[in-house]
């Protein structure tokens, strides 16, 4: 928690990060549900994608709207899916954890800006099975180009204040994916990794450097095990046998990302501990 803020003003600054947030995560809901279709995110309005009314102001506040509506559009009373409560929450609850975590900085708005992405990129890789390429091509060279920031404004709390280890992060990022597909392609026939995991993990290398691509990857790895295991373990007690599931790889490098983010500092001090060797200096400073 920041530190030297008085702490009204500072419980303040953690109700507004929350509230952003949540406004943020409304507009998210927007452009999760026109990107996949190459629709404009700004025109026309938002609307009930049932019945096509235009959505009120007022029916348009994030998380209350959808409490107070009871889950139904005004108009035409169909359901209104709770994936637009919990993207507005979920987004809120970020927002607030970075400034939590990284205080009045530079990294509070970045990292604003770069969670608010990897919801966008979950939910849409969860309905549609694509990576929006709005999200990583720019993504890469921003964390390329903040790392020289950090290199010299000490002061940032960035993550990586070396350009080297956000250039190596982001081609080992891409690099480890894209030999793994092609292994995949080699060996099974068929694709391993869709190419915009590629591009996720070598904007995810560019942000979190060099070192936290590994980390990354073992932690979407067991994330993804353990979902894969549960899903089959259900699949079994309901009955259901040799049904195959591929699920998209892609929200699971975006919440390892976000673990990297919120306790890298704790998991590398954790290891180098563990293995009894000096920590590492300069890669990770943080605060």
């Amino acid at each position: 928690m920041p530190s030297g803020i008085p702490e009204i003003l500072d419980t303040l600054f953690l109700a507004t990060s929350f509230l952003l947030g949540a406004a943020v995560g409304s507009f998210l809901n927007v452009c999760i549900c026109r990107m996949p279709n190459n629709e404009s995110v700004v025109r026309p309005r938002s609307r009930c994608p049932k019945c096509g009314n235009p959505i009120a102001s007022y029916d348009n506040i994030p998380i209350l709207s959808w409490l107070i509506l009871g889950a139904r559009c005004r108009y035409c009373r169909e359901i209104i899916s709770w994936q637009y409560p919990l993207v507005e929450g979920v987004t809120g609850l970020l927002f607030l954890a970075v400034y939590w975590k990284f205080g009045l900085s530079l990294a509070t708005p970045v990292y604003m800006v770069l969670c608010a992405s990897l919801v966008l990129v979950t939910f849409i890789d969860l309905t549609d099975w694509t990576i929006p390429n709005e999200v990583t091509y720019p993504g890469i060279p921003l964390g390329i180009g903040l790392s020289l920031v950090g290199m010299f404004w000490p002061a940032s709390g960035l993550v990586v204040t070396d350009v080297l280890s956000a250039l190596g992060g982001a081609l080992l990022g891409g690099g480890i994916l894209y030999a793994l597909d092609k292994i995949a392609l080699l060996v099974w026939k068929k694709p391993g990794m869709g190419f915009g995991d590629v591009k996720l993990l070598a904007m995810l290398g560019a942000f979190m450097g060099v070192i936290g691509v590994p980390i990354i990857i073992m932690i979407a790895s067991v994330i993804g095990s353990i979902v894969g295991i549960t899903m089959v373990v259900v699949q079994k007690r309901k009955g259901v046998e040799n049904d195959a599931h591929y699920l998209p790889f892609g929200p699971y490098l975006a919440l390892a990302g976000l673990v990297y983010l919120f306790f890298g500092q704790d998991l590398i001090a954790l290891y180098t501990g563990l293995m009894r060797v000096p920590e590492a200096t300069g890669v990770f400073p943080m605060q």
